[in-house]
Formats: structure tokens, C-alpha cells, sequence
């Protein structure tokens, strides 16, 4: 089918990669023309990991389109993903220069990490085709896809666009509601307010921490989520019995966790300790990252 990606930045070459690489023809737009090439390059490095992921298109460019023409872009396909940069006055700026050219049964995903579906709806005449899709990143790797509808949503909207992600070898799932940040990020969030609540305490430093999360429960999440972890360490017991267990300490746990802002003090605190303990530069560590995880998800989609 044809696929739109409205925004070309970091995220949207990433969603690029995965649509072509599933086999879809692909315009991507842009203002900035110079983005063209930018959006290659990105395809060309993201090849090695799709081919070992198992998507039979990695790599292609000849399905790939590129405008600086936002109406032109959106003719004709049928999902249409957006990801304009954090700002609603733009986003809605866009949202009305598409509208009139969208296909009747067109379907207006937005990547939108912060922004509210209510917010984004306000900029179209016809909000009942715009649903939330929030990737995590990169998305040609990172198979979660957060995806949310409210009453105004057209009927039957929100599980057309399930299907339509779990067939690009995505696992979305469905937030039944609107919270700042949806799912992933306030949990990714709250985590890191106790690391660095931790590292304040004195009780270890912020390298020691990221090697207790990476090497320990980092681990088995990223095979089951914490109820089902939770669950199998209390064997024919489950969940209910892990809770009559270690639910005190938890209760314990929870009541002596900390607030932390980012005030001068924490942000001293990062800078003293914070160091790149792998000697590696940024675009090797990417590497290193996106190899590891693609092996990760290859030996889970093997079992």
C-alpha cells in the first residue's frame, strides 16, 4: 500500500526504513529538501538490521518518494505518519494544509510523545480519523507502538490500526485512556527518578546503577514484564501468592522512594558522575545497542 511519513527528522527516517523494508511504497515529506538524502542514508544503515530481522524489502529506496509538498504527499496513501516536531501550533498548522487532500478513508497517525489526543484533534475539521501511534526508538527496531483513540474516534478505527502495526511485525498495544507521556515513557520515567534518587543518597553511583538495571532485571524484562516475572517467582502460587509473599517490602520500598528534580544539585551530581564508561563514541555505542537488541529480538521471535 501506499504510505505516507509526514516529517523526516530522526524518527521519521526510521519509520521509512521499516515501511519499505515491509514491502510498502513509501513519499516522504519534508520541508527541508536537503532531508532526501538524510532519509537514504538512514535506509542504507538500518539494511543490516531489517535483513536480520527477516523483512524481505530492507534496504529498498526504489519504493521511496521524497516532496517538500505536504498536500502532494498525502494523495492517495492510506496511512499517513506524522511526526512534525513538538510544537501543537505547527502540528495543527500541517494537520489543516493536508486535510482537504486526504482520501476519504485515510488514516492520520501521529508519533506524538507529549502532546494530548485532544490537543492534536482540535486542528482538524474531521478529528474522528486521527489516532495516537507513539513508537518507541528507533522504530524499524523497537517493536512497541503505543497507540490511543478517544470518543471521537472513529468506530472500529483503533483496531484497524493494531492490525495495521502487527502486520509490519510491530507489537502495539492500546492505552484505554490519556496520561502525559502515555505507557512506557512515565514508567522509563519513574525509574530514572529513583536511580537518581539513589545516586543523591550516596547509596551508588549512576555507572553502578545503569550496570544493576542492564544486568540484572533489565534482563528479564526484556523477555516478560514485571506481573508475569513477578508471577512465575512465586511458581503455582502466581501473582497473589508472589504479593502475600514480598508485598510488605514492596509497600516498604515504595514509601522510602524518592523525589528528585532536576535542580542545581542533581545536575551536579550527573556531571561529576555521568562519564562514558565504555570509552566508546555515540554513533559506536548506537551500534553496539541496535545490534545487541536486534539479537535479542531475533533468539525471541526464534522461541
Amino acid at each position: 500500500m501506499n504510505i505516507t511519513v509526514l516529517g523526516s527528522g530522526t524518527i521519521g527516517q526510521s519509520w521509512c526504513a521499516l515501511f519499505l523494508a515491509a514491502g510498502h511504497r513509501v513519499v516522504a515529506y519534508d520541508p527541508n529538501p536537503n532531508m532526501q538524502q538524510q532519509i537514504l542514508d538512514a535506509i542504507a544503515r538500518a539494511q543490516s538490521t531489517l535483513d536480520a530481522l527477516g523483512y524481505p524489502g530492507s534496504g529498498c529506496s526504489e519504493c521511496l518518494e521524497f516532496t517538500t509538498d505536504a498536500r502532494e504527499a498525502v494523495k492517495g496513501s492510506r496511512f499517513i505518519q506524522e511526526n512534525a516536531p513538538e510544537d501543537l501550533s505547527l502540528k495543527h498548522a500541517l494537520y489543516q494544509e493536508i486535510e482537504t487532500a486526504l482520501d476519504s478513508d485515510a488514516v492520520l497517525l501521529s508519533s506524538t510523545s507529549g502532546l494530548t489526543l485532544g490537543e492534536l484533534q482540535d486542528g482538524l475539521t474531521n478529528p474522528s480519523r486521527l489516532v495516537i501511534a507513539h513508537p518507541f526508538n528507533p522504530p524499524h527496531l523497537i517493536p512497541l507502538v503505543e497507540v490511543l483513540g478517544n470518543d471521537l474516534t472513529r468506530s472500529g478505527l483503533v483496531p484497524e490500526v493494531l492490525g495495521f502495526y502487527e502486520s509490519l511485525g510491530k507489537v502495539p498495544i492500546e492505552l484505554k485512556k490519556s496520561v502525559p507521556g502515555h505507557v512506557a515513557n512515565r514508567l522509563q520515567a519513574v525509574l530514572w527518578q529513583e536511580v537518581l534518587h539513589l545516586a543523591k543518597e550516596g547509596v551508588a553511583s549512576l555507572p553502578d546503577i545503569d550496570k544493576a538495571i542492564a544486568n540484572g532485571p533489565g534482563l528479564r524484562w526484556a523477555v516478560y514484564g514485571p506481573n508475569q516475572l513477578f508471577s512465575l517467582a512465586a511458581g503455582d502460587q502466581g501473582l497473589l501468592g508472589f504479593i502475600q509473599h514480598l508485598g510488605p517490602s514492596f509497600e516498604n520500598w515504595w514509601s522510602s522512594a524518592g523525589q528528585v528534580t532536576f535542580d542545581d544539585d542533581t545536575q551536579r551530581l550527573i556531571e561529576q558522575q555521568y562519564v562514558d564508561v565504555n570509552g566508546l563514541d555515540t554513533e559506536e555505542m548506537k551500534r553496539r545497542r541496535d545490534q545487541i537488541i536486534c539479537q535479542i529480538l531475533s533468539m525471541k521471535k526464534a522461541t
